[in-house]
């Protein structure tokens, strides 16, 4: 095939930075290691062969067994505020990072192995992952890609032939992760933490040219950087609320500077709509709930600021106040990405002044009858008119009577709009989804996959690339957990 790669033709930008920015290391020799998955949409879109990817070379590199020419495999340096308390040093404790690729579109991305091993970083870890963690990467991260939603992706999962003991001994497993970058604001924070200025300037000088080369030719080029982190992040949390997505742990070392959604640990779809919903086992105080992800945003944000002060002005003081100037943009770019969202999730093409309170009392009736997030607005198109697409929306209240009130208030509101009832119909759906990642089914992949089947991972996996498609015959899948089959929790994967 014209123009694929056996394996990648690695440009490691990373790598030529200084060394106290990471450590070299290599991976860990998996022993028997066995491909689980090789994702052949993004091989493609990396300019990467997957009859290669998939042969037995292939799985050599994608298990760590071998590193092939041109890669320069390292662990990333970074630092981290963890549900408020700083860490002065994290660190990729079991990752590695085996260097980066330019796409097909021109876009570098960094190819990295996840669970491969120890590295200096690991504190006390083993620096392997299970196959249940991988699996549920896999599954979500290509799940908010077919969304439409910024992420990292997966290029493959592998079995790595030993056992990772946790509460009980699992199967172990690598996932081979491609991100935009893995840079972090717990990156700056590392650097910044040790009064290193320079190194602070050197990894903001690296991101702009990577990511944000427009900002190199502003007046105040670190400041417009922070602008434009800021700005990705305001947005990528919107769009995480519009698909009732809760990260679970949004330490300032999980959140990329690149805008895209990282690091998949205890993170689920939310079910019934409920602002208050948390998953992760280790959040008791709700601090990264669904509905307090966009404060914890700020927040994350204000300390990457900190972090860029000397940069933006010798002044102190007059450094703070254009700090202060930049995350003020923050709520109001959220609300405007959330709020156009919202409307366009409700069929409303136009905007009008009673919007906001349209909005609002539909998800507080949502949040008091224990309505479901996702059925309610997948069903929502087909209820423009009385008649029978009321019953599966009323269906979802506990008091209907409520449904009918704000469907006869949301009907008047369209009928003052021109788009026909198929055009409307047709834009809500390209933007609600049928099927999400529900977490009874990932529970069910991940637990058939830690006994030796995939068959629910991939089926699973086929459904979730389409989730904007009915897809007759697979219902099922878009279905709420019953009682017994409800996740009230996720746990992180170390």
């Amino acid at each position: 095939m014209s123009g694929v790669a056996h394996h990648p033709a690695f440009d490691n930008s990373y790598a030529r930075l200084p060394e106290r920015f990471f450590a070299r290391v290599q991976p860990m020799q998996s022993p028997q290691p066995h491909l689980i998955r090789v994702n052949a949409a993004l091989a493609e879109e990396l300019g990467l062969d997957i009859a290669w990817l998939s042969s037995s070379e292939g799985l050599e590199w994608l298990s760590g067994r071998v590193v092939v020419q041109g890669s320069d495999p390292i662990a990333q340096a970074y630092a981290g505020h963890q549900f408020g308390n700083f860490v002065p040093q994290l660190g990729d404790g079991r990752a590695i990072l085996l260097g980066e690729v330019v796409d097909r579109n021109g876009r570098r991305r960094d190819i990295q192995l996840k669970g491969s091993g120890r590295t200096p970083y690991s504190r006390g870890g083993d620096g392997r992952a299970a196959i249940g963690p991988v699996i549920r990467e896999y599954i979500v991260s290509e799940a908010m890609a077919a969304l439409g939603i910024p992420t990292t992706r997966s290029l493959a999962a592998v079995t790595t032939g030993d056992e990772v003991f946790r509460e009980r001994a699992l199967p172990g497993a690598i996932l081979t992760r491609v991100a935009a970058s893995h840079v972090r604001i717990g990156t700056f924070q590392y650097f910044a933490a040790r009064g290193d200025v320079e190194g602070v300037r050197l990894l903001a000088d690296h991101v702009i040219a990577r990511h944000y080369p427009d900002a190199a030719g502003a007046s105040q080029p670190y400041r417009a950087l922070l602008d434009r982190v800021i700005a990705a992040q305001a947005e990528l949390i919107a769009r995480w609320l519009l698909v009732g997505f809760i990260h679970g742990v949004m330490n300032t070392d999980n959140m990329s500077i690149a805008g895209e959604t990282i690091d998949y640990g205890p993170c689920a779809f939310m079910d019934s709509y409920d602002p208050a919903t948390v998953f992760s086992s280790i959040d008791r105080g709700g601090r990264y709930s669904y509905g307090n992800q966009p404060n914890i945003g700020l927040w994350n944000l204000t300390r990457l600021a900190e972090t860029l002060l000397p940069l933006i002005d010798e002044d102190e003081e007059a450094a703070i106040i254009e700090a202060q100037a930049a995350l003020g943009a923050f709520g109001p770019r959220f609300e405007t990405a959330y709020s156009e969202g919202l409307r366009r999730k409700l069929g409303l093409f136009a905007v009008e002044e009673d919007d906001r309170d349209l909005i609002g009392d539909v998800l507080a009736s949502m949040h008091e009858n224990l309505v479901d997030f996702t059925l309610f607005f997948r069903r929502l198109s087909a209820a423009q008119t009385a008649g029978q697409g009321d019953e599966p929306l009323r269906g979802l209240f506990v008091d209907p009577t409520q449904c009918d009130a704000w469907l006869a208030r949301w009907r008047a509101r369209l009928a003052r709009e021109q788009p026909s009832s198929e055009e409307r119909r047709v834009a809500m759906n390209a933007v609600n989804p049928a099927f999400i990642p529900r977490n009874h089914r990932v529970e069910t992949a991940i637990r058939a996959a830690e006994q030796g089947d995939l068959g629910p991972f991939d089926s699973l996996m086929a459904i979730l690339a389409q989730p904007f498609d009915d897809q007759p015959g697979q219902e099922a899948y878009a279905d709420p957990p019953l009682p017994e089959e409800r996740v009230l929790q996720t746990f992180c994967g170390t």
